[in-house]
């Protein structure tokens, strides 16, 4: 089995912001050392925040589609088979779910509400530096 990586969806939008950012970096080298997953959950909060107006000075809406394209096209669809209630913002009990779900090697967020909980069920939860500095 493919390495495998969860990215935290402010980390998906920066890096699509922003190509040569260190979270673009960072899905860039996810990608080259195995595969980036996703759940229906992580998948729609992605496209709710993606398409919220407070992008459109920064994205048409074509740019956007097409990110969101690109980004289902590289990453792997994941069903979650566990229920996870340990983040103290249960918004994103869903990345934790995926990775327990998808035997994730790592989280990659800026999350603070996730990166208290380094390391979670042997899953480390890193940021995009420490992600490059590390794989």
């Amino acid at each position: 089995m493919k390495n495998r990586f969860v990215f935290d969806t402010n980390t998906l939008i920066s890096a699509a912001l922003s190509p040569n950012s260190t979270n673009a970096l960072a899905i860039k080298r996810a990608m080259i050392l195995g595969e980036i997953v996703y759940s229906n959950s992580t998948w729609d909060e992605f496209l709710n925040v993606l398409f919220r107006a407070k992008f459109d000075k920064y994205f048409t809406i074509e740019e956007r589609e097409e990110v969101a394209d690109r980004f289902l096209l590289r990453f792997l669809q994941i069903d979650v088979d566990v229920v996870v209630t340990d983040c103290r913002d249960p918004k994103d009990n869903m990345f934790l779910e995926l990775a327990i779900s998808a035997k994730a090697v790592c989280i990659i967020s800026g999350d603070l509400d996730l990166l208290v909980l380094n390391t979670f069920r042997n899953i480390p939860i890193i940021n995009a530096a420490a992600f490059l500095s590390s794989f």
